[in-house]
């Protein structure tokens, strides 16, 4: 074990490509195996009357057994230099794309298999453009089983070209693209003979290379609500730091409701002493030094570092539904702990994933790639993506399924449209023929206006419920106009930041 944080890569490629079989073999070669683990699993294969497969050491559930396939993602930690590893082993298999981007959405790097008999496949480009889609920079490609094409130098810088010419077009530049064959232990660990032609590193030592990404702890606080506890006479704001850092004291802004407070204390059951400081990673529960309303899928930052506000934006995404994604159509949005609704407004590309040129078409078909414009209901906190991953990205919910997953890539789109916008000077006011003694005759009362203010939480929209309940009741022409309602509807598209009031 080493005194470096953990390096986290998957493992991605074409189906068949022999990815399992590489973190199996990585597994053993690296010494990372319990003791005993091999022989079980070699006997278990004999006993069962199949032959063993090094796919075999991480294969969860017994359906990739019967099927041949790894239909979930995998993470295997694997005793490596200068730090240990965590290999996540991610399913080639097309239908199983959404395994895949859950895998791939938490690595620090990746490697692509390529099979040297086969070479680039459809699943090699659409795994290769999620890598790029998800912002992963650091990538090696293993070009593997070898030894089924001899060692050939000449097939090996085939497949280079064409695999380098792929990425190129997507903006990824492989650190290195090694020759390997995982089902013989060739260039893993330690160089092979066969491979007298190859001068770079192994495989391990490639991933030795990567680093981690930059610490979130060092990012902008990001502080999404999960819920909000009252025990006893407190209120416990409970949630995950995704990044950055908060102590007591601290003045939080939270998202977009605009309401700030200073942070009274950091809760956590069991603590010996008090706790003053939490850093990214950590769940914790807070109390404010004020009782302002927040409510699950706020987030928590500090003002001087806020997130972007808005109600449209553009976004790279990975369409995933089973009918095609078009405009007017709607979804729910998950983002970290938000929930929003959210309408296509456009489509702008889509990708073509073979020869990466865009198409300005009407519709996104299932594992096509494709750049929208999304709007939401009400505003969202968010981030783009190249500058905090954790606010940055997002899935599209249809029913219960994931239908789409994609990342923010410009949150300016809303600014943008009000710009261009042109404000008509030509308003005069219109008055009204009926009078007020009219309205007042036909309703048989007069009209009035009851506004019932307080503090978040106090029991308002209960009063302003149960007294329009009991008029009505006396034949009273009455409606209650209810903040909450007017922001998801009438004022939907206003702002209600500290600087848009």
């Amino acid at each position: 074990m080493t005194n470096h944080a953990p390096l986290k890569i998957v493992v991605a490629g074409h189906v068949d490509h022999g990815k399992s079989t590489l973190v199996g073999r990585l597994l053993s070669d690296t010494g990372s195996l319990p003791h005993g683990k091999l022989e079980a699993v070699k006997a278990a294969s004999e006993k069962r009357g199949v032959a063993f497969e090094w796919a075999f050491l991480l294969d969860a559930l017994q359906a990739e057994r019967d099927q041949g396939i790894t239909i979930d993602t995998t993470q295997i930690r694997l005793k490596t230099k200068p730090r240990d590893t965590i290999i996540i082993d991610a399913p080639g298999h097309r239908e199983f794309l959404k395994n895949m981007i859950t895998g791939a959405s938490s690595a620090d790097a990746a490697i692509l298999v390529v099979d040297a008999v086969e070479g680039v496949q459809e699943q090699t480009k659409r795994h290769g453009y999620l890598l790029h889609l998800l912002g992963l920079r650091q990538v090696v490609v293993a070009v593997n089983k070898m030894d089924a094409v001899n060692y050939d130098v000449g097939r090996f810088a085939e497949v280079v070209s064409e695999i380098r010419t792929y990425l190129a077009g997507i903006g990824v530049e492989p650190s290195h693209i090694l020759p390997i064959s995982a089902y013989k232990g060739e260039n893993l660990v330690s160089p092979a003979q066969f491979f007298d032609w190859h001068s770079g590193p192994t495989l391990v030592e490639a991933l030795g290379e990567f680093k981690p990404h930059a610490q979130s702890a060092e990012l902008p606080l990001r502080f999404p609500v999960q819920d909000v506890l009252k025990l006893d006479d407190r209120r416990i704001v409970v949630g995950r730091i995704e990044s950055g850092r908060l102590r007591v004291g601290d003045e939080l802004l939270f998202s977009p409701s605009g309401k700030s407070a200073r942070i009274a204390s950091i809760e956590s059951w069991g603590a010996q002493v008090p706790v003053i400081a939490a850093i990214a990673g950590q769940a914790v529960g807070i109390t404010l030094d004020d009782h302002i309303f927040i409510e699950r899928g706020q987030i928590g930052s500090h003002p001087i570092a806020a997130p972007r506000e808005s109600r449209v934006f553009r976004a790279s995404l990975f369409w995933l539904g089973n009918h095609a994604l078009e405009p007017g159509q709607r979804y729910k949005l998950r983002l970290a702990t938000t929930e929003q609704v959210v309408e296509v407004e456009r489509i702008l590309k889509v990708v073509d994933l073979d020869d990466l040129k865009s198409e300005a078409i009407t519709k996104v078909d299932r594992h096509a790639v494709a750049e929208v414009v999304l709007r939401a209901k009400g505003a969202l906190a968010l981030d783009e993506f190249s500058e905090n991953q954790h606010l940055g990205r997002f899935v599209l919910v249809d029913g219960y399924d994931i239908v789409g997953g994609g990342i923010v890539v410009s949150a300016d789109a809303e600014v943008a449209r009000l710009a261009e916008a042109v404000k008509s000077k030509n308003l005069f006011p219109v008055g009204h023929r009926a009078s007020l003694e009219a309205r007042w005759l036909l309703n048989g009362h007069k009209g009035g206006v009851i506004w019932l203010t307080g503090l978040s939480g106090a029991g308002k929209s209960t009063i302003a419920m149960e007294v329009e309940h009991q008029l009505l009741r006396k034949g009273r022409q009455v409606y209650v106009l209810d903040g909450d309602n007017l922001r998801q509807g009438l004022n939907s598209d206003l702002g209600f930041s500290p600087e848009d009031r």
